[in-house]
This record gives structure tokens, C-alpha cells and sequence, in this order.
């Protein structure tokens, strides 16, 4: 019976780090065509407003929201808001407004709103009565870009049944080490596993890099008011847009995402919420990027088996693992410099949030903290 059960985990650890291997093999080649893809041609370019939602003084605040008032675009508008009037955000807003009085800038500070239980929803709906254009892009506020973004993003909405579109997102950390492991893990797990989803099925979901959406689309799906209450408001969005019979469009464009967790606890608090938003959202897929681990799969296997083939699997594992490092930094951060000394590191840290998240059910978001129920609902968790 030992030697019956010796032998079905070691044969589960094999199956498990095969698919590993395939997954990791599917990452490059998503990454390369991704990479690769031809560019479109920007056939409209209608009036855009930007929603750019606010709280509190962040690393690197005032170059992120300045690359938007730098767009090659011919009509657009930027709206930052904050809940807390005294929110010290606005004060670089307020500096951009002087600093660039030929672009339409407005600022909004602690404007009525309804309750939301997410509160960045709750921010965006004080904001979205100064919008004044058809097409909005929400954009979070660690976000930075270059002046073609825009018309990156409008290009998409040239097809029709497109209701909305989104950015994929490149970590840059900002020189502390700890940022360099987040970077990693964003880069190296998240975007490469995005790419693998969208080779197998169409893309339904935002990110909160961008959520591009058509006005009268929103006003259809039921405004702001139907992401209120939800913690992945991005992912809803496109849910949303989708069940109405739209399209959600991948824009080719990468932003950059500013990585600013002060400290280990930081990191583990953000991107254990990240963890625990993609788990409310797709259940099933999140129980299913177990494969995703290709390196800790392997080793654990090989730990357990002790067999040649584990221990070729690993360095088959390790192997890839390297080409998908390479590659994510080619991809989403050319400018980024990680060392090779973080694979392991964030594999590691990766892996033990995905873990945890199956175990907790409050996160830490913006100092506050929430419930986040088995339908992806936000409840105070104080």
C-alpha cells in the first residue's frame, strides 16, 4: 500500500510539472507574439476624457499623472479627483492645472458622490459628472505612459463592437529592492499568464492600468453604480460590457506601472489583495494556475520522487523558467534591469500568496481593510 501511494503522488508530480513545462512553454510563445504583433493603423481619434482617480501621496506621483498631459491627441480631457479634499494628491494636481493651461484639466475635490462599497468607484462617481466626452478611459494613479497612448487606445474603438478596451502593464520598480520583486512577479507571473488565457478564450475583463469604455456602453451596463460594490470593478467592467454584447479589445499597448510597496509587509498586503480579487473573480481559473509554479512544482516533485526523470523535469523547469524571464523583460520592461538572483525569490513569493488567498477573506486596500465574499463583494472590515 506505501509503495502504491509512493507511486501515485510521484506520478502526480510528474503530470503537474508537465503541464508546468507546457504552460511555461506557452508563455514565450504568447510573449513573442504579443512582441510581434503588427501595428494597427489609428483610422479615429475622437474625444477622449481621462478619469484619474486619487489617494494620497504615492512614489513618482507627479511624473505619472504629467505623462497624461503630454498625449499627441488632438482633443482630450483629464479629470483627477480624490474623496478627501485635503487629499495631498491634489495638490500635484493643481500644480499640473498651472503647469499646463492649454490642456483641459479639471480637478475634483471631495465632490458628492453615492456610497460605494469600493472606493474608488465612490471617487469616480464625484469625478464622472465633469466628464464631457464620449469616450472615457479610467486609469489608476500609479500609471505612466507615453504621449501615443491615446491614440493607441481610441484606435481600438474604430471597430464597432468594441464597448470597451484595456492595456497590459509593465512593474517598474522605483530602486528599492523590494519594489525589484514586485516588478518581478508582475512581469515574469501576471502578464505572460494574461497572454496564455487570451490564446484559449476571448478576452472579457479590464484592468485597472485602463478601463476604456464607450459612455453610452456604461450607461447601458448601469453606470459606475453597477461596479460599486464589487472589488474587481475592472473585471466587472468588462464582464459587463461583454454580457451586453460588446466587445472588450486588447489595446497594443504596454503602460508602466510604478511598484512602490515600501516593505515586504507592503508588498505581501498588495498583491495578496491582487491574489485573493483574481480568486472572487474566476474561481476555477485561479485553482487552475496552479501550473503557472513550473519551478516549485518541479522541485517539490523532485523532492518527493527522487527520480532521474523529476530531476531532469526540474532542470527542463529551471530552464524555461530563465527563457520566460528573459522574454517578460523583452516584452513589457526592456528598460528593466531585474537580476536573475529574483526567480527564485518571486516564484517563491508568488506562489505563497496564490496559497494564502485560499485562506483569507479580508485584504488590505489604500490603509483600509475589506471583506471580499465568495461573489467578489466588498464589505468594511471594521
Amino acid at each position: 500500500m506505501a509503495f502504491k501511494v509512493r507511486d501515485a503522488v510521484a506520478l502526480a508530480g510528474y503530470a503537474l510539472t508537465a503541464a508546468g513545462l507546457a504552460y511555461a512553454a506557452t508563455e514565450i510563445l504568447g510573449m513573442r507574439r504579443f512582441r510581434n504583433r503588427p501595428a494597427r493603423p489609428v483610422q479615429s481619434r475622437p474625444p477622449v476624457t481621462i478619469l484619474k482617480p486619487l489617494h494620497g501621496g504615492e512614489p513618482e506621483l507627479y511624473e505619472n499623472l504629467r505623462s497624461f498631459c503630454k498625449q499627441s491627441y488632438p482633443r482630450y480631457q483629464v479629470v483627477f479627483g480624490s474623496r478627501d479634499p485635503y487629499d495631498p494628491a491634489l495638490a500635484v494636481a493643481r500644480r499640473l492645472v498651472r503647469e499646463f493651461p492649454e490642456v483641459d484639466l479639471c480637478v475634483v475635490a471631495g465632490g458628492p458622490a453615492p456610497h460605494s462599497a469600493n472606493p474608488k468607484v465612490e471617487n469616480l462617481q464625484s469625478m464622472i459628472g465633469q466628464a464631457k466626452h464620449g469616450l472615457l478611459a479610467i486609469i489608476d494613479s500609479d500609471i505612466r505612459v507615453g504621449p501615443d497612448y491615446l491614440s493607441a487606445v481610441a484606435g481600438a474603438f474604430t471597430d464597432p463592437k468594441v464597448g470597451a478596451a484595456t492595456c497590459l502593464y509593465a512593474g517598474v520598480p522605483t530602486g528599492v529592492t523590494i519594489t525589484e520583486l514586485g516588478a518581478a512577479v508582475v512581469n515574469e507571473h501576471f502578464m505572460p499568464s494574461v497572454l496564455v488565457a487570451l490564446m484559449i478564450e476571448p478576452l472579457t475583463y479590464c484592468f485597472g492600468a485602463t478601463m476604456a469604455v464607450r459612455r453610452d456602453v456604461l450607461d447601458a451596463v448601469g453606470g459606475l453604480a453597477a461596479l460599486g460594490e464589487y472589488i474587481a470593478d475592472d473585471f466587472m467592467l468588462g464582464k459587463l460590457v461583454t454580457e451586453a454584447g460588446f466587445n472588450v479589445a486588447l489595446c497594443p499597448y504596454v503602460v508602466r506601472m510604478t511598484i512602490a510597496d515600501a516593505d515586504l509587509k507592503a508588498l505581501w498586503l498588495h498583491h495578496l489583495r491582487w491574489q485573493r480579487t483574481v480568486f472572487a473573480a474566476r474561481p476555477r481559473g485561479f485553482a487552475g494556475s496552479l501550473v503557472t509554479y513550473t519551478v516549485p512544482l518541479a522541485a517539490i516533485s523532485a523532492v518527493l520522487s527522487r527520480s532521474p526523470l523529476a530531476g531532469a523535469m526540474l532542470a527542463a523547469a529551471v530552464a524555461l523558467r530563465v527563457m520566460v524571464h528573459e522574454e517578460a523583460r523583452k516584452t513589457f520592461a526592456p528598460e528593466v534591469e531585474l537580476s536573475p538572483w529574483l526567480i527564485p525569490v518571486a516564484d517563491a513569493f508568488a506562489s505563497a500568496t496564490w496559497l494564502a488567498a485560499f485562506f483569507t477573506k479580508d485584504v488590505s486596500w489604500r490603509d483600509e481593510r475589506f471583506i471580499i465574499d465568495a461573489d467578489g463583494k466588498l464589505s468594511d472590515a471594521r
